[in-house]
């Protein structure tokens, strides 16, 4: 019998995906992330959720199926040798692409500022605006999410959608007019309209985003942040706002989180801010994709298969 600790807030129906996955060859023991001790993993072979690294250390266990889409915090980790580990790469694209969506269309649209001339009980308005349509998208990342947000603002009418990846891929997908490496992203920069940005963690995007690549943006560009806050250097970023340098940004992610209550960000009106929420389970719908990985890379996992997401 294969021992499975899942740590994802299952209820009843969930817990019945699970077990058909289990084939009958599974006892599941369902806890919640902050329940979990060291103990817990006694006889246990595979978990279902994102536990903390550093339990994992000296167990037995073999697999491991993340919830998010996000490892960077098990590459750093000594992790059982010859463990298996699975993102939910698949699961995020519809909710995270969506938010994007919904922060480009606040900022060129002047939707937060709107709202905070309704604080105010001021009725005016925020002058010009510019549209999605006719416009030059830059994508920064174009995995699950990156792909599905350059899919919507193509469909929306952008006249260009440039995609950035780290390697480059032979076929390009029919949403994207152009696509290129990180290592050109200077040369793309002045020409985008609305820069999207969904990059992984890691040394290649850290402070990515800096004085001199704000210097190379269009005087009226947008920024949104859906990736990693370390990509951006804050400091840098408060001031291309303040100044003026670009029109606008919108940020989901940031260093620290949460963004300390004295940060100057917070005050800018060009600036819209949430906390971190473009992912989560905060759609119904996220958490029954990464169910339904769970109980695929489950059943991979007990047959002996090729598991799909392995990232480690």
């Amino acid at each position: 019998m294969i021992r499975v600790l899942c740590i994802l807030p299952c209820d009843g129906k969930h817990r019945e995906m699970l077990e058909k996955a289990g084939q009958g060859q599974c006892e599941f023991v369902f806890k919640a992330p902050a329940a979990v001790r060291d103990a817990d993993l006694s006889g246990v072979s595979a978990v279902i959720g994102n536990i903390e690294p550093e339990i994992l250390k000296g167990s037995d266990v073999r697999f491991l199926q993340l919830n998010s889409a996000g490892f960077e915090a098990y590459k750093k980790e000594e992790l059982p040798s010859g463990i298996a580990v699975c993102n939910a790469k698949g699961a995020y694209g519809l909710t995270v692409s969506e938010h994007m969506l919904a922060l480009t269309f606040s900022l060129i649209r002047h939707l937060e500022r709107y709202r905070d001339r309704q604080s105010a009980h001021i009725w005016k308005d925020c002058g010009n605006v510019t549209s999605i349509e006719g416009s030059t998208v830059l994508v920064l990342g174009l995995g699950d999410i990156g792909g599905e947000y350059a899919r919507k603002v193509k469909a929306l009418g952008a006249s260009r959608v440039i995609g950035v990846r780290r390697n480059v891929k032979a076929q390009m997908p029919e949403y994207l007019d152009e696509q290129h490496s990180l290592d050109e992203l200077d040369s793309l920069l002045p020409v985008a309209d609305i820069i999207a940005m969904v990059l992984p963690g890691g040394s290649q995007t850290e402070g990515l985003i800096n004085k001199a690549r704000f210097s190379l943006m269009k005087p009226g560009a947008y920024l949104i942040n859906c990736g990693r806050g370390s990509s951006i250097v804050q400091d840098d970023l408060y001031e291309a706002l303040e100044s003026g340098r670009i029109a606008g940004a919108a940020i989901d992610v940031c260093t620290p989180e949460p963004l300390p209550s004295k940060s100057p960000l917070w005050d800018l009106e060009n600036l819209v801010i949430t906390p971190h929420v473009a992912g989560n389970f905060f759609l119904k719908e996220t958490f029954e994709r990464v169910m339904r990985i769970s109980c695929t890379n489950l059943q991979n996992f007990i047959s002996k298969k090729e598991l799909i997401n392995q990232v480690i």
